[in-house]
């Protein structure tokens, strides 16, 4: 079974379902291969990987870096997620839209969201456990945020009453974001 790289309707934003090896003993499977990556449009090194544990109903999001912008390849190593990248890099043809994937223990997906990208998930089982790699180090005093339920983005997300973080509670919409705090499309 090969590695199957997806592309989204959001270019560079990319599901990656992995070779996965099953035996009596459990399974096996690669969650970064740089050569795999790099040949399928993931080509930034990566230099930081986190780890974010959350319950059920929790939302983490939408985040981004402006100076300091990071791609992450997002990996749930326990639980259920709906994963959720949003381009918001002013002038791209694509400002404002988003795509979505549910990653789980069990489906074993990554999903792959491009520097200039707002990403957030929401939780869908009793508790999960995400790991992601990031292109950039994390950087205080360069947190920026879109509110979760900005209607000119129009998420379409699994929770209704999610779980925020006072933080998270007080992004703006889209639309309301001052442009110097949103990213610039640069054509490749």
């Amino acid at each position: 079974m090969p590695v199957s790289f997806i592309k989204t309707e959001l270019p560079g934003a990319v599901i990656i379902e992995p070779a996965v090896f099953n035996d009596t003993r459990g399974y096996f499977l690669e969650t970064y291969h740089f050569t795999r990556y790099t040949e399928n449009g993931i080509s930034t090194p990566f230099v930081q990987d986190n780890h974010s544990h959350s319950i059920k109903g929790a939302l983490r999001g939408l985040h981004y870096q402006l100076k300091h912008p990071q791609g992450k390849l997002i990996y749930v190593v326990r639980g259920e997620i709906y994963d959720v990248a949003v381009d918001i890099r002013k002038g791209s043809p694509f400002f404002g839209k988003w795509t979505g994937a549910v990653l789980s223990d069990k489906n074993k997906r990554q999903f792959y969201v491009p520097p200039g990208f707002a990403h957030g998930f929401c939780v869908v089982s009793e508790e999960a456990d995400v790991t992601y790699k990031c292109t950039n180090l994390y950087a205080p005093g360069d947190e920026y945020g879109i509110a979760w339920n900005s209607p000119d983005i129009g998420i379409n997300w699994p929770v209704e009453n999610p779980l925020l973080s006072e933080k998270d509670s007080r992004y703006l919409p889209l639309k309301d974001t001052p442009e110097g705090q949103l990213p610039l499309y640069q054509d490749e």
